[in-house]
This record gives structure tokens, C-alpha cells and sequence, in this order.
């Protein structure tokens, strides 16, 4: 089976298409049975595709994987320990010290960052309180 990507010349709708084989297609083709679905113009032709490469080392394209997780992990655990140090945690009070920050010119010494809901933040940035999501992730080598 091949699946090849159609566009049809005519309503220039794009659409994928199963065939026994590229021989297959060809018949069809030559025999005017292809069609398209949408506007019925046999003005179908076969549309630019990309190839989908597999790796012939399965392991080494897992190993691969695994190296780029454990660098991204590392440099989260890099930036929480950078927001550990710098930054203050207020927990569950991220946004009532964040509104106190906005609206009553509270000073800090320190930035913030805490835990909010997706829903408070976007009230935040409603509001014009700049605000940051960050991924975190428990770092085990502690």
C-alpha cells in the first residue's frame, strides 16, 4: 500500500489517498477513475510530499531522545535553582502578592513565583500583570 498527498487542479483541495501500489495510481490515473471528492473534476494530480524518514537504529534514535530530554531537563533544573536563589516563593499566594505588587506598589526585594491556576492567570494578564509559566520538574539528584 502507498498513500500518496492529491490536490485537485480544479477547487484545489488537498487530500491523501490510499493505492495498492504507484502502478495502481498510474492505472487510475490513465483510465480517468480518479476523481475528486468535493467538486468531482477528474483534474487530480499527486501534490508535493514530504518522505518520512525511519531510522534503521530504532535504539540509537531512542538513545538519541533520551539525550535530548535529559539536556532540556537539566537546563530546567539550571533555571529553577537560578529562581530558587533570586526569586521569592509565595506559594498558593502567587496571585493575591502579584495583584498587591500591581495595584498597591507592594515592593519587594525579591521577585515572586508561586502556584496559580490557568484560569487566574489569564485574569493576571487581563489585568495587565505580567506573568510567566515555567515548566517545572522535580530534579531527583538532590
Amino acid at each position: 500500500m502507498i498513500k500518496y498527498n492529491l490536490i485537485c487542479k480544479k477547487c484545489e483541495l488537498a487530500f491523501d489517498s490510499w493505492f495498492a501500489s504507484s502502478k495502481e495510481y498510474e492505472k487510475l490515473k490513465e483510465k480517468a477513475l480518479l476523481n475528486c471528492h468535493n467538486c468531482g473534476s477528474q483534474k487530480v494530480e499527486k501534490n508535493l510530499m514530504a518522505p518520512k524518514l525511519i531510522s534503521k537504529n530504532k535504539s540509537q534514535n531512542k538513545e538519541q531522545k533520551l539525550q535530548k530530554y535529559k539536556k532540556i531537563k537539566k537546563t530546567i533544573i539550571e533555571y529553577q535553582k537560578f529562581i530558587r536563589k533570586n526569586f521569592e516563593y509565595v506559594g498558593e499566594n502567587f496571585v493575591y502578592e502579584a495583584r498587591s505588587i500591581h495595584y498597591n506598589n507592594k515592593k519587594k526585594e525579591k521577585g515572586i513565583y508561586g502556584t496559580a491556576s490557568e484560569k487566574d492567570m489569564q485574569e493576571l494578564k487581563e489585568e495587565g500583570i505580567e506573568t510567566k509559566v515555567l515548566p517545572w520538574v522535580e530534579d531527583n539528584n538532590n
